[in-house]
Parts: structure tokens; sequence; C-alpha cells
């Protein structure tokens, strides 16, 4: 009898145009001793790498962001990959926006496509490998067994070690504009939002809920950087090992309604955040995602504590 196999879901959409992953962004900020400190407590490797440092996943081969100094914290760039064969349509995607090509900026030697949105920001696509997961990732939260103690000991809890860069927030003072230009110009698409203030977008061959996030702010500016871990046990824990080394300013535990994932957020030494995040919704390539427009009540979480007056503050923006 033959055997019926299931076919394998493929990794990107024929002939529609768009980045496949966020590859990596970069930040300046004005110690790199900080950053080390802070990204190596939080489970990341964080190496010397050229003018600055690259943080990586544990064992991991693939740069997930960059720092290098500079007078204050700024959003630096982000960096988009692509298909090789898709390179000539965004040339000329570029050209018939009459957005201005860019040479890369010093440090960063690279033959990717370097252009400023709107409000600012250096964007960079380039050919690279799909670091955008193809399927859901896993989450393991099972029940606990009969007739045993099934809570760890803390003196045996292993270091939480993030899988992977699954978004990053940006401060917008034009978040629907901004959602417009990185349609056109990068072929993302509009997950869900709440009004003008937040709104979410992710990429058309499958990803997470969103690759990018922007909140409106009176300036251009970076909020956080989202991690993936397997579990809400991850995300207590990785609170807990920042708590311990005395990064204790932060939001959570709670569950945010847009994207659905569990969190914990951290505060760094220069008021933006990193997060711990769990069972993020996933968008398979090929499925047409339907926007929601979520009320304000919404935009922020399901359950947990109320986030405290900082972590709305575009730090970028005070001190512009």
């Amino acid at each position: 009898m033959t055997q019926i196999r299931s076919m394998p879901t493929p990794n990107r959409r024929p002939g529609e145009l768009g980045a496949h992953s966020l590859d990596h962004y970069a930040l300046e900020v004005p110690d790199l001793a900080d950053a080390e400190t802070f990204y190596g407590a939080f489970g990341l490797d964080v190496k010397s790498e050229g003018r600055g440092l690259g943080i990586y996943t544990a064992g991991g081969s693939h740069c997930w962001g960059s720092f290098i100094e500079g007078p204050r914290k700024k959003l630096h760039h982000l960096s988009f990959g692509a298909f090789e064969d898709d390179m000539p349509r965004f040339r000329q995607r570029l050209a018939d926006l009459r957005i201005e090509r860019l040479e890369p900026p010093p440090g960063f030697e690279s033959n990717g496509l370097w252009f400023r949105d709107p409000e600012g920001v250096l964007i960079e696509i380039k050919v690279a490998e799909k670091v955008s997961p193809d399927a859901k990732s896993t989450f393991g939260e099972a029940a606990g067994l009969p007739g045993i103690a099934n809570a760890p000991v803390r003196k045996s809890l292993p270091k939480v070690r993030p899988r992977r860069l699954s978004h990053v927030l940006m401060f917008r003072r034009d978040v629907m504009g901004s959602i417009k230009f990185y349609h056109q110009a990068l072929g993302l698409r509009l997950s869900d939002h709440s009004g003008d203030r937040i709104a979410f977008m992710h990429a058309i061959h499958g990803s997470d809920h969103h690759m990018i996030a922007m909140a409106k702010s009176d300036g251009p500016g970076f909020h956080h950087s989202s991690w993936d871990v397997g579990s809400i046990n991850d995300i207590g824990n990785g609170a807990m090992q920042m708590l311990e080394k005395g990064f204790s300013k932060g939001w959570g535990l709670g569950r945010h309604v847009i994207g659905s994932n569990y969190f914990h957020y951290v505060q760094d030494p220069w008021g933006s955040h990193a997060e711990y995040a769990a069972d993020i919704d996933y968008i398979p390539v090929v499925q047409d995602w339907q926007p929601t427009d979520y009320p304000p009540e919404d935009s922020l979480s399901v359950w947990g504590p109320a986030p405290p007056p900082e972590f709305i503050v575009n730090t970028e923006a005070a001190t512009s």
C-alpha cells in the first residue's frame, strides 16, 4: 500500500516581493561594557566584533544584534533579509518609490541596499538566510505529575538562554504612515493595530505575528527587542536571573492580547527593554492574515500588572 505523505510547507510565496526576515538590529550605546553585562546576564553570547559587539544565541552562528559606541542610546539601523533572486526587484521598487539609495555606514561593509525610512531610521535589505521561523515555535508547559514534588530547587535551574530574536518595537511620530512605507518598500504586511497608537507587521513568507512593531511617540526611537524562549517558566526564571544581576526594573509577568505571547520585560541601562517572550502567534506563508483594530484596553495585555510609567517613555526623543 502506498504511504501518503504530507507536503512540506513552503518557506516563500512564489512571485510576491517581501523581506523574509529581520536579520538584525544595531544600536549605538554610550558604554559597550554596559551592553556586554546586560545582554550576557540576559542569556545571550556577546562577542567583540570590529568596532563594537555582536550578540548571539547560545552556540549560534547568527548575529542578531550589533552595538557600537555613541554619545547616547540610539537605534542605528535595522537589517532585513531577502531572497537573492528578489534583490533586482527590490532595487527597482526603491527606484519606483524614489527612495534615495545610500552607501553603507562606516564599519558595516555590505552589498545590501541602504536607505532611510520617513523618520530617518537607516534600513538595509540584503541577501541573507531566512531566520524568521517556518513554523510556530514550540511551547512546553506540561502539568506536573502526581505523587512527586514537581518544582525544581533554585540551585538546579539552568541559565535561561533565548532561542532567537522575535521582533523589535520602534517609537514613531506617524505609525500609520510608517506602516504604509514598510509595506511599500519591504513588502511587510499589517498584522493588527490599536488605532494609530500601536501597530504590528509580519513577513509574507511565514513569520511570527510581528517582526517589527511601532508605537506612537513624539519622535523615532528604540523601545525593545523581544527574544523567544520555550515556556512561561523560562520567562519567570529569566526575570529572576536578571533580578539577581541587579536588573530589577521592567514589566511582567503578563500576556499580550495582540500577538498572544506571554512576556516579561527587563529595562536595560539606557531606558529601553529586552523581552523574554513565549508562545507568540504565528502567520503561515499560505495565510492572508486579516488585521484587527483593537480597543485601547487590549493594546497592552490580557492580564498582568499595569506597566510602570517609564515603560512608555521614549528616551531617544527625550534626549534629542
